[in-house]
């Protein structure tokens, strides 16, 4: 293919284009096929000699991709997002013009991720060149990603075999990338409203359910919804390629805090397989009821734990920590009616600073207020009087 010159290359789209060849039309738009290394092909220029070939609105978007093949040999990524900014945009007008059809689902895959992908190395760009804000050319990509979106969400009169709305799934999730990049999540909801309300929601291909799963699980996890987190990011995890372990060690990143949260503790084996050690000393120290060493290892590991998003996540193992601390504190005293005090100390003990009763107190009523403890607190004789019987719930029952 990289031998071949521009009006070879124009026959075969235009080929592509009228036998409805939608695959074949994908890779000669596509920055991953050898056609973009092609010198014959990288053309500042091209429209006039394009136009000669193709009619419009084909033509305006082949023009434009050559020309970003040749910002691309030059290594302008500004000039090449603004150039696939136009092919997406006559794509737009293009798969909206069409009815009953939906062949050109490959290449919409294609021109969208390319636009995507520029946009990110466009910022990169400018940043070095102190220019522009962080994210802003991504966040302009997703108006013309969007546009695709709109044409397959609004096509619900073609027959299940010919919709586009088989293409919403793939748009979506290059959406979520660019959302969770630019942190505008809230942008997410009505896109998980549009698949959820599909009848196709079940039925997209695995590896973009995996991917979806995966985004609205920790949209779910930000949001403290941990339980619908869970079932999210569980399914993703399991249904996930068994041997893809750079993908499965992403979605545990998220899946292990979720699940710690909601008592369920990780095998140290599985930690140990997708390299997450880091969670191991968290894990423990949950465990134990441990608040020193959990802030320790919380500390140890701030850096990836900010990285990857879950600082604050974890932090929030903190109240199972007091629970499972109390419960020791209340084993040790041997009844059901326990002194504030003997808790302020346990937490001295943990290097707590400047812990008096009253805040004792006001953690246990926050225990007792999310079911974690049975009991209630006697402010008359300062003591926390707990049930006789299951006074400390299993963590996945609270």
């Amino acid at each position: 293919m990289t031998a071949v010159s521009l009006n070879s290359y124009l026959s075969k789209v235009s080929q592509a284009w009228n036998v409805g060849e939608g695959d074949m039309l994908a890779a000669l738009l596509s920055f991953r096929d050898s056609h973009i290394a092609n010198s014959k092909l990288q053309i500042s220029d091209p429209e006039a000699q394009v136009e000669r070939v193709l009619d419009p609105p084909l033509d305006e978007m082949v023009a434009a991709h050559l020309r970003a093949c040749w910002a691309w040999s030059n290594s302008d990524m500004v000039e090449a997002y603004k150039c696939q900014g136009i092919v997406v945009s006559s794509f737009a007008k293009l798969l909206g013009a069409q009815r009953d059809e939906n062949w050109l689902l490959p290449v919409m895959y294609v021109v969208c991720l390319d636009l995507r992908l520029f946009a990110l190395q466009a910022d990169k760009q400018k940043r070095s060149a102190g220019r522009g804000k962080p994210g802003e050319t991504l966040e302009k990509a997703s108006e013309g990603i969007m546009a695709c979106f709109r044409v397959c969400a609004a096509d619900a009169r073609a027959g299940e075999d010919v919709t586009k709305r088989w293409g919403m799934l793939n748009l979506v999730n290059q959406l979520f990338k660019i959302y969770f990049k630019v942190n505008k999540l809230h942008l997410c909801k009505p896109l998980i409203r549009a698949v959820e309300s599909s009848a196709l929601k079940d039925r997209f291909s695995k590896s973009q359910l995996v991917t979806y799963r995966y985004y609205v699980g920790r949209k779910y996890m930000f949001d403290n919804n941990f339980k619908e987190a869970e079932e999210y990011l569980r399914y993703a995890f399991e249904k996930c390629d068994r041997d893809n372990k750079v993908n499965k060690r992403l979605i545990l990143i998220y899946l292990v805090p979720v699940k710690m949260l909601l008592g369920q503790m990780p095998k140290e084996a599985l930690l140990k397989k997708y390299d997450l050690g880091q969670f191991c000393g968290v894990m423990s120290a949950v465990k134990e009821g441990h608040l020193c060493n959990l802030n320790m290892v919380l500390e140890e590991h701030e850096k990836i734990f900010i990285k990857w998003g879950i600082f604050l996540i974890l932090e929030k193992l903190k109240i199972i920590t007091y629970r499972n601390l109390f419960k020791k504190v209340s084993q040790l005293m041997k009844t059901h009616q326990i002194s504030i005090d003997a808790f302020t100390i346990a937490l001295k003990m943990m290097k707590v600073e400047d812990v008096d009763d009253d805040e004792t107190a006001c953690i246990i009523a926050n225990l007792i207020y999310q079911g974690r403890i049975k009991g209630y607190i006697s402010h008359q004789h300062n003591k926390l009087v707990i049930s006789k019987q299951n006074a400390f719930p299993p963590l996945a029952a609270a």
